[in-house]
């Protein structure tokens, strides 16, 4: 998977997330996968994943079992 892709793909991820107001240890653990696919976190991928980590902080976000 291509870079643009892996970004696509991380930002729908974390879009739903944001739609559900939660998310599950399992996706959690999809995201990051999907951002290490590659073999590298691109500036683009970091910033997705500092967002999503900053609403999870913020409570915008709650991590849940699963």
């Amino acid at each position: 998977m291509e870079s643009g892709e892996t970004g696509g793909k991380l930002a729908e991820m974390i879009k739903e997330a944001i739609r559900d107001c939660e998310l599950t240890i399992s996706e959690h653990n999809q995201i990051i996968a999907v951002a290490g696919e590659d073999g590298i976190i691109d500036s683009q991928e970091q910033n997705l994943l500092k967002q999503l980590q900053d609403l999870i902080a913020n409570g915008t976000i709650k991590k849940v079992p699963g």
